[in-house]
């Protein structure tokens, strides 16, 4: 297997990588254990082990981790980019769309529709991760405090994270068997015959652990995110909003334990809040964009940056387009460059130890309160749907019926996320027609 065939074969995941982290995984799963051979089960499992104790998509960091465990620094730099490029480039295109066309009654509508469909998707998901994670009476008690701490006291969400955590690390002396957790990817009971880099396949010598090769590339990765955001101020100067949305998203990317839905309310609490980037009506709607493009959910970061970029129009009136083009392409940079340093950094000592990794106690109360913020997540976004105007203003009840019937479709039927955007799309079109 030649560079050249893996650089194919990463382009095309990131074109079809459709359905979430389980969804992509999936797909790499099918395609380079099963079909191409790429990998054994055995190494595949172990990586992605790695992966999930990792903030960060930890799809995206999986594909970098074989493709590094391939061919070297070169061949994990190219998997993790092509990964998230064609999300980047299609969510460039979109919300330019959205930006410059949004007021157009047919695309109002079919973003109408959409929003509750949206607030679904987050109940969904916080239920998803509840149901894996909620295993006791001490988990549900850090789920519900990290509730009533970000949606009552509006406490920031790197201390709700750092809290539980720290409850987890006592939770785990004092109270073992409630916060023994797991990556939640069992090990492999069979073989699907001989690999290209098999259970027993010698270490390759790019990926045998050093401490000369960590502090190397340490180096370079603080190196590189030093000359990017010193760039930007240089240039821009340290109040700019292309250095703040380098320092906010650096921040950010440090914080998706649990996955984007984790790590949204920070973003809202900043982009939304304190920077005024976007409104809470546009990022709902972006949310909506990511759902329903390639690659991680975590790219919405994208549509923050586009419609930043462009409120603020950063290179003027006139140039609208760009401003938006290079906010966005400086936020997934910053966005998903820990999560490259983080695989060319660790993954040398996870492939000298070849054992099957679990979730540490602290994580395992980190993903408790994570379920929390995702359930204070989809009041927010309620609120913001049902009641457009507030609390004083109107019901929007063809919101209330769409988000029903999206909740059944998840809930009932089990359909994708594709089918439920979509529909509920049509729907709000339909009604808009109507009124």
């Amino acid at each position: 297997m030649t560079f050249g065939e893996a650089l194919v074969y990463w382009l095309k995941l990131g074109f079809i990588s459709f359905g979430g982290p389980a969804g992509q995984i999936a797909i790499m799963h099918e395609d380079l254990v099963e079909r191409r051979r790429w990998i054994s089960e055995g190494r595949f499992l172990h990586a992605l082990n790695y992966c999930m104790l990792l903030p960060g998509p930890e799809a995206q960091q999986l594909a970098t981790y074989i493709g590094w465990l391939m061919h070297r620094t070169w061949g994990g730099i190219v998997a993790g980019v092509l990964f998230v490029l064609p999300s980047l480039l299609i969510l460039i295109g979109l919300s330019w769309v959205y930006m410059a066309y949004g007021n157009v009654p047919a695309i109002a509508g079919v973003f109408h529709g959409i929003k509750p469909a949206v607030t679904a998707l987050v109940v969904h998901a916080a239920c998803r991760v509840g149901a894996r994670t909620l295993k006791n009476a001490w988990l549900w008690a850090i789920a519900v405090a990290a509730f009533l701490a970000i949606f009552a006291l509006q406490l920031p969400f790197p201390l709700i994270v750092l809290a539980a955590g720290v409850i987890g690390y006592l939770g785990g002396r004092f109270a073992p068997a409630s916060f023994a957790g797991g990556a939640g990817h069992a090990k492999a009971t069979q073989s699907a015959g001989p690999a290209l880099i098999d259970d027993h396949t010698p270490t390759p010598e790019h990926a045998v652990f050093s401490w000369r090769r960590f502090g190397r590339v340490l180096a370079v990765c603080l190196a590189l995110w030093l000359a990017a955001i010193g760039t930007s101020m240089a240039l821009y100067g340290w109040d700019a909003v292309l250095t703040q949305m380098a320092w906010f998203f650096t921040k950010a990317a440090l914080m998706t334990f649990g996955g984007a839905y984790a790590v949204l309310p920070y973003v809202f609490q900043g982009a939304v809040g304190h920077y005024q980037w976007l409104t809470a009506s546009q990022m709902i709607d972006g949310l909506a964009l990511g759902e329903t493009t390639p690659g991680p959910l975590i790219m919405v970061v994208s549509f923050v940056g586009f419609v930043g970029g462009w409120t603020k129009a950063i290179f003027g009136a006139d140039a609208l387009f760009l401003s938006g083009a290079v906010a966005a392409t400086v936020v997934t940079f910053f966005t998903f460059l820990p999560s490259f340093f983080f695989i060319l950094l660790g993954a040398p000592f996870i492939e000298s130890t070849h054992g099957n990794l679990k979730f540490t106690a602290p994580l395992t109360g980190i993903t408790a309160a994570v379920v929390g913020v995702i359930a204070n997540l989809a009041v927010f976004f309620a609120y913001h749907v049902l009641w457009p105007q507030g609390f004083t203003g109107r019901f929007d009840w063809a919101s209330a019926l769409i988000g029903v019937a999206a909740a059944v479709a998840l809930f009932r039927f089990k359909l994708g996320v594709i089918p439920v955007v979509v529909g509920s799309g049509l729907a709000g079109l339909a009604l808009t027609a109507l009124a």
